[in-house]
């Protein structure tokens, strides 16, 4: 449905597709110029256990704070996507830029980023998915380009495409949960589980067996 007001808006039949199309446009443009500039120093850098494991704590204490805070309740009610100003969605694309960092999520930095500009919970998850379709979409094509015919050769034509189907399947179903537990719970629960995943991988660090 959304994705019928991206092509109608696109061909200018539909000014709310069209103003959310902008949007979601603008929000990718500041992740992808940075991801091609640092693609290589980050996969150097920051792709190791360390690193994650410090996005994760960070990202699980303030989840926490802001629940306890009541950030949380005063944010829940905003303005719908459609409303969505390219100043919104440039903000967002920026904060988007801080899930170049392994570990860091990127559908938290993007849906908090949202709510602080005015979005409404169900249009700032929405927006996350959107622009996280385009980003990811852009990034597999990037990819594909470079590795297209290894991985063809190693798992042929059918493999990948159901892979993708079942994943973009599973997102819709995932964000039509999220938007409706988000509009009656805080975002805690997700901020305990990336603290024990984060002490979980650090005593497996410790050990010697990661």
């Amino acid at each position: 449905m959304r994705l019928a007001s991206f092509a109608a808006g696109a061909v200018g039949r539909d000014d709310a597709g069209r103003r959310v199309l902008i949007g979601t446009v603008i929000a990718v443009v500041p992740v992808a110029v940075v991801g091609l500039a640092l693609e290589n120093t980050i996969k150097e850098h920051l792709f190791g256990v360390g690193p994650v494991i410090a996005a994760w704590v960070v990202g699980g204490v303030l989840l926490l704070v802001l629940s306890r805070t009541g950030w949380w309740e005063k944010e829940r009610a905003g303005r719908v996507l459609e409303r969505i100003t390219p100043r919104d969605a440039l903000v967002i694309g920026v904060v988007q830029i801080l899930a170049l960092w392994p570990g860091t999520s990127r559908s938290l930095v993007t849906i908090l980023a949202a709510l602080f500009v005015g979005l409404g919970v169900s249009a700032a998850v929405e927006f996350s998915f959107l622009v996280g379709l385009v980003t990811l979409g852009a990034a597999t094509v990037v990819d594909a380009a470079k590795h297209g015919g290894a991985i063809v050769h190693t798992f042929g034509w059918v493999n990948p495409v159901v892979g993708f189907v079942v994943a973009f399947i599973a997102a819709v179903a995932a964000i039509r949960w999220m938007v409706e537990y988000l509009q009656h719970h805080s975002l805690a629960i997700f901020g305990w589980y990336r603290l024990a995943v984060a002490a979980l991988a650090g005593v497996l660090l410790a050990t010697g067996v990661l």
